[in-house]
């Protein structure tokens, strides 16, 4: 008789019970909004317009592209670094191949890597011949279809990839 008077449903399991799910019905939103709606800005540069995830802290340029097994062709990654250097890029865990392009701080390119390949991982570390402040990594093939070379200067909002565009 004392198990079943211990096993009674009581009011305040069910409030932990539905406090628990609501928790993790808002975890999940906010892990698949995270996910899929990352903040982006249109880059032009050459003849091509792109729409670009933005990656500007130390930890998304470090992930980058890694693990993204398909590129939309007219999206990318813009990174944006604190000041100018010759940043080096890397293909770990790269599915596809890209093409890679460095820019000053006046948004002009200074130097272009083009379809650099999955397979080369971190055994080849790209490096500009000059300092840049971004990186632009685009599908392979748009630095020819748009005319990219070393000179070509962009057009994006600088806000737009900074704490204020978040």
């Amino acid at each position: 008789m004392n198990i079943a008077r211990s096993l009674k449903w009581r009011p305040a399991t069910t409030a932990i019970l539905i406090c628990g799910l609501v928790a993790l019905l808002i975890y999940s939103v906010v892990v698949y909004m995270v996910a899929h709606f990352q903040p982006t800005v249109e880059v032009r540069i050459g003849s091509g317009i792109y729409h670009v995830q933005i990656a500007d802290t130390e930890a998304e340029r470090q992930q980058g592209l890694s693990e993204v097994s398909e590129l939309k062709p007219d999206g990318g990654l813009l990174m944006k670094f604190d000041g100018d250097g010759a940043w080096g890029i890397w293909m770990k865990d790269m599915k596809i191949p890209i093409d890679i392009v460095w820019m000053d701080k006046d948004k002009k390119v200074v130097y272009v890597v083009k379809n650099a390949s999955p397979e080369l991982s971190t055994n080849t570390i790209f490096t500009p011949k000059s300092s840049a402040r971004y990186v632009l990594e685009l599908p392979a093939g748009s630095v020819d279809k748009a005319g990219i070379k070393a000179g070509v200067v962009a057009d994006f909002d600088e806000f737009a990839t900074g704490e204020l565009g978040r």
